[in-house]
């Protein structure tokens, strides 16, 4: 069985438009393997190289100053690309982080974040096919699934992955026996391609069982006044033209 590999990806940022020149400050991701955490966590603090909006750290509350000794974007990159490759990454309201990253590896020459894992996907848009008409924030998110999120009195990288972790697996609880019957399914269907053949089990119907069927398809027929499909398809029938 091949091993279900996923990231739980969030950032903090400098603003809310990467279009504007905003830049990454914050990059959190934990691992799954199988729908359970590894204890493999990706977490750093970026200097943006410009200021922070104050809508902006109201909501985080990283400084300036804070981020000053920080690495920049270009030093992590490599080690970030390496942690995602291969994997399913999973982000709530995907294309606002994707699009921050996407900027960030375009200022450097890289390609866009795609090229590096297997597929990207949105919680977000997951629950609001799940729950639509609702709030389907983070925060409501755990309410809803009562996951604790006491903790976060600021919005942080690291925390939001881990609890978009537990949301991601509550909303798509059950799947752990459903991918087990797939990887069977997968495994019997090779097994019958190379000839493995399992022997086929006959049951034939008993004298009573045939005698008892062929009761009830005269009843039917008496009741149809003879206009019964399997009695005109019967060797010898009449057909009608």
């Amino acid at each position: 069985m091949s091993e279900l590999r996923q990231i739980m990806l969030d950032t903090e940022t400098t603003g809310l438009e990467w279009r504007q020149g905003d830049r990454v400050i914050e990059i959190g991701c934990v691992e799954l393997l199988n729908r359970k955490l590894t204890g493999k966590h990706f977490h750093r603090y970026l200097n943006p190289e410009r200021g922070i909006a104050a809508g902006a750290q109201a909501v985080h509350g990283l400084t300036d100053e804070f981020l000053a000794d920080k690495p920049k974007f270009a030093e992590i990159a490599d080690e970030l690309l390496e942690f995602l490759n291969g994997a399913e990454v999973i982000i709530h309201n995907a294309p606002f982080d994707v699009g921050f990253l996407d900027y960030e590896l375009g200022l450097i020459d890289r390609e866009p974040l795609k090229t590096a894992c297997d597929s990207i996907t949105d919680t977000l848009r997951m629950a609001r096919d799940l729950r639509p008409g609702k709030k389907n924030s983070l925060d409501a998110l755990c309410a809803e699934f009562g996951i604790d999120n006491s903790g976060r009195q600021l919005h942080g990288a690291l925390l939001d992955a881990e609890l978009l972790a537990e949301v991601y697996l509550a909303m798509t609880r059950g799947q752990e026996s459903l991918m087990m019957d797939l990887d069977s399914g997968t495994a019997a269907a090779i097994a019958f391609i190379r000839g493995e053949h399992p022997p086929i089990r006959v049951v034939s119907a008993s004298a009573d069982e045939l005698a008892e069927h062929e009761r009830v398809l005269a009843e039917i027929d008496k009741e149809s006044k003879g206009k019964t499909l399997w009695r005109t398809l019967e060797p010898g029938a009449p057909q009608s033209a």
